[in-house]
């Protein structure tokens, strides 16, 4: 498990201006080995601790929040993305162009934290796990947070499912059904957090 961002850890507004296209470049860098697109609108971003540092640092910056408390309430928010327990984390964007589009489509994927998985070799799928304050029984969140409890065996299978070919993501839904294979580098990527 990661440890949790701390206060230490997180620069102010005017520290953060001036090492901010750096640290950018790096986030940016490690995240495209951290995305995995399934079918034409959902994509998930596994998150780790620097990429919920750079969370923290953006809100900061684009909210301009300075006080103490509210520095602490973001840390305290964005640690709730940190994989946990050897699972992992991700971050799912349902992306569609326009609100028009987002108005005709949300409303059909009512249900999907029921199905979205990963499926590794062909142990027991993992259910994602949903954040509950995210789901609703009237409306689908464009922005969803979910874990993937990863068992032991998962974990020591990992990287010779994405060998072989064997490592999906999987979305199944009456409005939505798609698969992606998880490519080694990826992979690589992700087992860093639950080593």
């Amino acid at each position: 498990m990661e440890q949790p961002v701390s206060r230490s850890d997180v620069a102010d507004i005017a520290q953060y201006e001036k090492i901010r296209p750096g640290f950018r470049a790096r986030v940016l860098a490690e995240k495209e080995h951290r995305r995995v697109a399934v079918g034409p609108h959902f994509n998930f971003t596994f998150e780790n601790r620097l990429s919920v540092l750079y969370q923290i640092q953006e809100m900061m910056r684009v909210e301009r929040i300075v006080d103490e408390a509210a520095i602490s309430h973001e840390i305290e928010t964005y640690n709730e993305l940190l994989p946990s327990g050897g699972g992992l984390a991700a971050t799912l964007f349902i992306e569609y162009q326009t609100p028009a589009e987002r108005a005709v489509h949300l409303p059909k994927l009512l249900g999907v934290e029921r199905g979205v998985r990963l499926e590794v070799d062909d142990l027991p799928p993992v259910a994602a796990e949903f954040d509950r304050r995210q789901v609703g029984e009237d409306r689908v969140s464009s922005v969803q947070y979910l874990r993937f409890p990863l068992q032991e065996a998962h974990r020591r299978a990992w990287l010779e499912a994405a060998r072989q070919g064997t490592l999906h993501l999987v979305v199944e839904h009456p409005h939505y059904r798609h698969r992606a294979a998880i490519g080694l580098p990826v992979a690589e990527a992700l087992a860093a957090d639950f080593a």
